[in-house]
């Protein structure tokens, strides 16, 4: 079973709470919804999810409708027990009360070497917690989120695109991602006034740039190109670029941060750490 928008309302009513703005807290009332994100996290008997934001159950309930072991997190510690109520028939499910931008999750996940995260996640902790998974928890393989359509569209932009950023580079860095899929407002309690997005985000058996290139100032040269992103490259990266690495590197100075893919950027990086005027990579 999986929990409408009648029951869900009726189990707030019943313990005098509602939807927290605060935590973003928009639930997923519709059953064919959570089975299509379900299904579009392609995971089974055998597999491990860790679910973050579970809160009222529904997602929770349709995951572990496909035999995975499930682990729901959820911040809210008013609505542990309707979580922990609704899943209580679920063998497979177990329910944490724990902040996802807070956890230990080298010893949350010790069960398992391999884990997919699947998350309906709020505007203000979409972008940090997934930066976040992806620099230090490679436990976890795969991602399948539900975000707003702008942060989707930002997580999964091309260079030359409108939505492409700094996130957009950190993602590629580490994974391959695609849209996969659109959620309209009518799926949620309370309705939200913005479409949303499922992204699903495969982490890369390696990152796309070699180790030869240092993480820390590579992703430090990203945020200062797209800090000034209006502004030519050799502009907004003076003092960490010289001519000579534009051109060792093969990039232009004159093009701006959104025209360099995460290959480019790769060159550029390994060029001006080289350079007695390059990035400082202690």
């Amino acid at each position: 079973m999986t929990l409408g928008r009648t029951q869900a309302a009726a189990q707030l009513e019943s313990r005098g709470l509602s939807p927290r703005r605060s935590l973003g807290q928009n639930f997923v009332v519709d059953a064919n919804t959570v089975r299509r994100i379900a299904r579009l996290a392609g995971v089974g008997p055998g597999d491990h999810v860790v679910e973050v934001g579970a809160g009222l159950g529904s997602l929770t309930l349709a995951l572990a409708e496909t035999g995975a072991q499930v682990l729901a997190v959820e911040i809210d510690q008013h609505l542990i027990p309707i979580l922990q109520q609704n899943t209580e028939a679920c063998t497979d499910v177990t329910v944490r009360h724990a902040d996802a931008m807070d956890l230990d999750w080298h010893a949350l996940l010790a069960g398992s070497p391999s884990w997919t995260l699947v998350a309906n996640l709020p505007y203000n902790v979409a972008t940090p917690l997934i930066a976040d998974i992806l620099d230090l928890v490679p436990e976890i393989t795969t991602l399948l989120v539900m975000v707003q359509k702008e942060v989707g569209e930002r997580l999964v932009a091309a260079a030359r695109s409108e939505a492409y950023g700094a996130v957009s580079v950190k993602v590629a860095y580490w994974a391959t991602s695609a849209l996969v899929g659109l959620v309209p407002p009518s799926v949620f309690l309370p309705r939200p006034n913005v479409d949303s997005a499922l992204v699903r985000i495969d982490r890369r058996s390696e990152p796309a740039i070699g180790p030869e290139v240092d993480r820390e100032g590579l992703f430090a040269l990203v945020r200062t190109g797209f800090g000034q992103r209006r502004k030519m490259l050799r502009r907004s990266l003076s003092g960490l670029v010289d001519a000579e690495a534009f051109e060792r590197a093969g990039v232009e100075p004159t093009a701006r941060a959104e025209e360099l893919d995460v290959f480019a950027w790769g060159r550029l990086a390994a060029a001006a750490a080289a350079a007695p005027t390059g990035v400082d990579a202690s």
